[in-house]
C-alpha cells in the first residue's frame, strides 16, 4: 500500500526555518521531519511514498536525488569520471517526488497524484506532525470498518497550566498542560479507499478539510481511529524546539524504529 505526504505548504507559521526550506525539510535531531514520519511507515513495511511537493520543491527532490549517495561510502575514480558506493545505509524506500503546484490546495495536492496511486487503498499523511501510531492497528479498524476513509484522532494537550479556583483567589486543582477542552481532532494518518476521489471534485481549490471531510461524513463514510499515545504536530519554532529536546533526551515517543 502506498503512503502519500502532503508536503507542499508554505509553513508560514514557522517562518523562522520555512523562509529558507520547505517545512517538511525542518530538521529534528540532524533529520529532517518528513524522514521522520517516513521511518514511522517503514517500521511497519510500508515503504513505498508519494510526496506531493509545493514550495520549495526542488529542496525535497534534491535531498532524496542525493540520499543514497549520503548514506554510503564511496570511491571516486578522477581518471574514468567513475564513483563506486560501498555499504550504503540508505531505507529501502521508493519515493515519487510530484510537484503539485505552488498554491495548491490539500485535497487539490491529492488529487493531482490520482494517477501514481492507482485505483487502489492508499495511506495518507501531513508532512510536519509525528505520531507513535501503531499503523497495523490503524490499517485493521479502517478494514473492519467498510468505511472509505479513517483518520485518526487525537486530544491534543492545552498550551497552558489550567487551574480550577474556588472562593475567589484559592486554587483547587492545578494540571500543568492537559488535554485541552476535551476535544478530538484531525491528526492525519489517515487511511483512504479510491472513492476518496469523488469528493475531490473542485480541481486545485479543493481542501480536504472542508467539503470533501464534511461530504463524507454526512455520508457516513468517515471514521476515526482513536488514537491516544503520543502525537504532536510542528506548527511553530516552539514546536520544533520541544521536538528537539525529545529527540535529544534520547526517548523520543515517535520513535518506532531501531537504528
Amino acid at each position: 500500500m502506498k503512503v502519500v505526504i502532503l508536503a507542499g505548504g508554505f509553513g508560514t507559521r514557522i517562518s523562522e526555518e520555512s523562509d529558507f526550506k520547505p517545512k517538511p525539510m525542518i530538521e529534528i535531531g540532524g533529520k529532517p521531519i518528513l524522514w521522520h514520519i517516513m521511518k514511522t511507515y517503514s517500521r511497519y513495511g510500508f515503504n513505498d511514498f508519494i510526496v506531493c511537493c509545493g514550495y520549495k520543491a526542488y529542496v525535497i527532490k534534491d535531498y532524496f536525488h542525493h540520499y543514497y549517495m549520503h548514506q554510503a561510502d564511496m570511491t571516486i575514480d578522477l581518471g574514468c569520471n567513475s564513483t563506486e558506493y560501498h555499504n550504503s545505509a540508505a531505507e529501502p524506500w521508493r519515493v515519487t517526488l510530484v510537484d503539485t503546484g505552488l498554491n495548491t490546495m490539500t485535497g487539490g495536492r491529492i488529487r493531482r497524484v490520482q494517477k501514481y496511486i492507482g485505483d487502489e487503498p492508499f495511506m495518507l499523511t501531513y508532512g510536519d506532525g509525528v505520531g507513535r501510531v501503531d499503523i497495523p492497528r490503524l490499517l485493521d479498524f479502517h478494514q473492519g470498518s467498510g468505511r472509505y476513509v479513517t483518520l485518526t484522532a487525537v486530544q491534543p494537550s492545552g498550551r497552558f497550566g489550567a487551574i480550577e479556583m474556588a472562593d475567589g483567589d484559592r486554587i483547587t486543582s492545578f494540571s500543568e498542560k492537559p488535554k485541552g477542552d476535551g476535544a478530538w481532532i484531525n491528526a492525519g494518518y489517515f487511511v483512504c479507499q479510491p472513492q476518496i476521489f469523488d469528493y475531490l471534485r473542485d480541481g486545485d481549490s479543493t481542501v480536504l478539510e472542508r467539503d470533501p471531510l464534511e461530504a463524507l461524513a454526512r455520508d457516513g463514510q468517515l471514521g476515526a481511529f482513536r488514537h491516544e499515545a503520543f502525537w504532536k504536530p510542528m506548527d511553530t519554532l516552539r514546536d520544533k524546539n520541544e521536538l528537539e529536546k525529545l529527540w535529544a533526551s534520547g526517548d523520543a515517543p515517535w520513535k518506532v524504529w531501531a537504528e
